[in-house]
């Protein structure tokens, strides 16, 4: 087993776009200059990796899905950084996926 299996990946829903959540991650890892400080080292229209002290690895990906933008995070060391980042956005109602019952041909509907 390699060290990054036991990466945790967080999920949340937010009402944000996905380019505001980005944003936000840029401003929420780089503010104030302690050890859980972490800065833009690449970014794509759905996500952003960051990297903080030792090399750390912070990734947040974003997509939007029913209800609003799904948001996931994952770091190795930064697990407690990455969950008060998730935390501080603002929650979308969660949806539930619509169940599809088929009926047989020629079934009264």
């Amino acid at each position: 087993m390699h060290q990054q299996s036991r990466r945790q990946l967080q999920v949340v829903l937010t009402t944000l776009a996905t380019n505001e959540v980005l944003d936000a991650a840029v401003r929420f890892f780089s503010r104030g200059g302690g050890v859980y400080s972490a800065f833009l080292e690449t970014r794509g229209p759905s996500h952003v990796v960051l990297r903080g002290q030792g090399g750390e690895e912070i990734a947040i990906g974003a997509h939007v899905v029913a209800g609003g933008t799904s948001v996931s995070g994952s770091s190795y060391l930064f697990d407690q950084q990455v969950c008060r980042f998730l935390d501080s956005l603002p929650r979308a109602a969660a949806v539930e996926e619509p169940v599809v019952v088929s009926q047989a041909p020629g079934a009264a509907t």
